[in-house]
């Protein structure tokens, strides 16, 4: 079962599932390259985290990421994807869409 978040509710759910997540970028050999992050929701609708310097090449170079919430709330995830732009130490994301997922056996 998927649900789809509109992006204007997309702060009041990411203040659901928490701050930590994960930003999902992908590696010049083409596999996806997690890490963990600590979001906050700009004014303007942007998610702004941290990132090292695999992440930022991975975002300068391929800036489609997904960012992944696995929390137990209601059996769902909170998926979003968006476009990456780094901003020195940090990636700014960009959401184009965003879903809440039934996590499997919830």
């Amino acid at each position: 079962m998927s649900i789809a978040v509109p992006l204007p509710e997309l702060p009041d759910q990411v203040g659901r599932f928490g701050l930590r997540g994960f930003l999902v970028t992908v590696s010049d050999d083409g596999r996806a390259h997690p890490a963990s992050v600590v979001v906050t929701v700009g004014d303007d609708g942007t998610l702004r985290m941290g990132a090292g310097r695999r992440t930022s090449a991975n975002v300068t170079a391929r800036p489609a990421v997904t960012l992944l919430w696995a929390g137990p709330l209601d059996g769902l995830a909170l998926l979003v994807d968006g476009t990456g732009a780094v901003d020195g130490d940090a990636v700014v994301v960009t959401p184009t869409w965003a879903v809440l997922h039934q996590v499997a056996g919830a």
